[in-house]
């Protein structure tokens, strides 16, 4: 399993506060992490990209992305309350009494999300889902002068760190989408330096996923590679009321779904799937939620001329909650597959289906 070393990082990592466009303290951490090992670069989008035997012809990139849901500051009220709006795919039915911190240019702010108490709400009101128009941010600030001198209107917001571990293999946290990808981009960058390769490797932290594939389009058309595995997570459904005839059967602990979708390249795919045959690596196949594909994979996928593209997907319970939740055997077992498939490539590989 993972190292001391690995797991002070995984924890530090997840506890960083990163909402779509504000990602500086999620690239920090992945950054000094790799800076050792690597030539480790941050661009203007806040992408942060790990390289390994740059001079190779045959371009391989790695990606996850750091960024997460979250909140914008919108409006201060008189009585020093904060209205926001969501960053990202905010699922309502989770927000209210969420612990947040607004990151503020003083620093970290704390606050908490309320709303109207329920034994004020009348007949159906108890029955609807809250809108978040009707939620504010309290501060603790008794005006808006107050509130003023901490927050700003434009000021991010991120639930509060939270990482801890649930029995043996599992831990739960904010922001496991996607910041686990990441962390398992880094582990893989960390353990290629130490193997001989034949392929130039680009790892990368991705910016903006939960807003449009942003940081993969710019960091994918700077690498221009060849092949592109991308680190996200996936459904498990190893939960009542969750559809495995819909969704397929996975489950915490199984290994990394290996998608068949749209974005998916065949080739890519078969290579993955005999890697993990070879060593005897646990993995699950999954047919993704939808055939179209999705993550950044689809993203880098259209790079330029084109991209072979595979998605590993590591089984997440709760997803776009406060507490996700991930096992670590898929985390190495994951680290594990990639690390042997990109040291295994000779660069003469096609990826053309079929072929």
């Amino acid at each position: 399993m993972l190292g001391k070393a690995s797991l002070r990082f995984l924890e530090k990592f997840m506890n960083s506060s990163s909402p779509s466009g504000y990602e500086a303290e999620a690239a920090k951490c992945f950054r000094d992490y790799l800076a050792g090992c690597c030539t480790v670069e941050t661009d203007v989008m806040g992408n942060t990209v790990a390289s390994l035997n740059e001079k190779a012809k045959t371009r391989v990139m790695l990606a996850g992305h750091y960024d997460e849901i979250g909140f914008q500051i919108v409006y201060i009220s008189d009585d020093g309350l904060l209205y926001f709006r969501p960053n990202g795919g905010i699922d309502k039915l989770n927000v209210p009494s969420t612990e947040v911190e607004i990151l503020a240019a003083s620093g970290r702010v704390p606050g908490v999300i309320g709303k109207k108490p329920i034994h004020l709400l009348k007949g159906s009101e108890r029955d609807k889902a809250i809108e978040l128009e009707e939620m504010w941010i309290d501060i603790g600030a008794e005006s808006k002068k107050e509130a003023e001198k901490l927050v700003s209107v434009g000021d991010p917001v991120a639930v509060k760190a939270n990482f801890r571990f649930l029995g043996k293999h599992r831990f739960c946290s904010k922001g496991t989408d996607d910041k686990v990808g990441a962390f398992i981009v880094a582990e893989v960058m960390k353990r290629l330096a130490k193997r001989k390769l034949a392929v130039a490797v680009y790892g990368v932290g991705t910016v903006q996923e939960e807003v449009g594939l942003r940081g993969a389009a710019t960091s994918s058309f700077k690498i221009d590679p060849q092949a592109a595995f991308v680190l996200d997570v996936g459904f498990a459904t190893d939960l009542p009321n969750v559809s495995k005839t819909q969704l397929g059967d996975i489950r915490l602990g199984g290994g990394p779904e290996l998608s068949r979708s749209c974005d998916n390249n065949v080739a890519l795919g078969r290579i993955l799937r005999a890697v993990a045959k070879k060593h005897a690596i646990p993995y699950q196949e999954g047919a993704a939620h939808r055939a179209s594909g999705g993550t950044d994979a689809a993203r880098i996928q259209l790079t330029r001329a084109g991209v072979a593209t595979a998605l590993l997907s590591i089984p997440n319970r709760y997803m776009h909650s406060p507490v996700e939740i991930c096992d670590l055997r898929d985390v190495e077992a994951s680290i594990d597959l990639l690390v042997e498939t990109i040291a295994g490539l000779t660069g003469k590989e096609s990826y053309i289906p079929g072929c």
